[in-house]
């Protein structure tokens, strides 16, 4: 009686483990999308560590932006010391503070050069455009 007992009582508790395993993973994933959609930025949600956060590794999340590969991420987190594997949750105050300032010195540097590269390659476009019609 005890065996069946215990079988009837773990069933509702795995559901219940499922469901909220599942809450989680659609938290994450939802998090993720925002981050990739540029609604939120990564630094934002490494300081203010949102409870879908806290499990996820630093990789994932990073990974999550757009343009940053799994190259990017390993040398910026090289560059902090920090484990791809690393979860915000077990970041101390002090990580999370240099991580986030790292980070939005990384963006801000990346947007410059972005900019340059553009204002660049229009200027080469139109001097190419001259060349190939024959008026320069």
């Amino acid at each position: 009686m005890n065996a069946t007992a215990t079988m009837v009582s773990a069933r509702p508790q795995r559901m219940r483990a499922l469901e909220q395993a599942n809450q989680a993973r659609f938290a994450r994933a939802e998090l993720k999308r925002r981050v990739a959609q540029g609604e939120i930025e990564v630094a934002e949600v490494i300081l203010t560590r949102p409870w879908e956060a806290e499990r996820m590794a630093m990789a994932d999340l990073l990974t999550s932006q757009r343009h940053w590969g799994h190259t990017r991420v390993r040398k910026f987190l090289a560059s902090v010391a920090m484990s791809e594997h690393k979860t915000i949750g077990s970041m101390t105050e002090r990580q999370r503070q240099a991580v986030a300032a790292t980070l939005t010195i990384a963006q801000a540097s990346v947007a410059t050069s972005q900019q340059d590269q553009f204002l660049m390659g229009n200027y080469v476009g139109v001097k190419a455009n001259v060349g190939s019609r024959g008026l320069g």
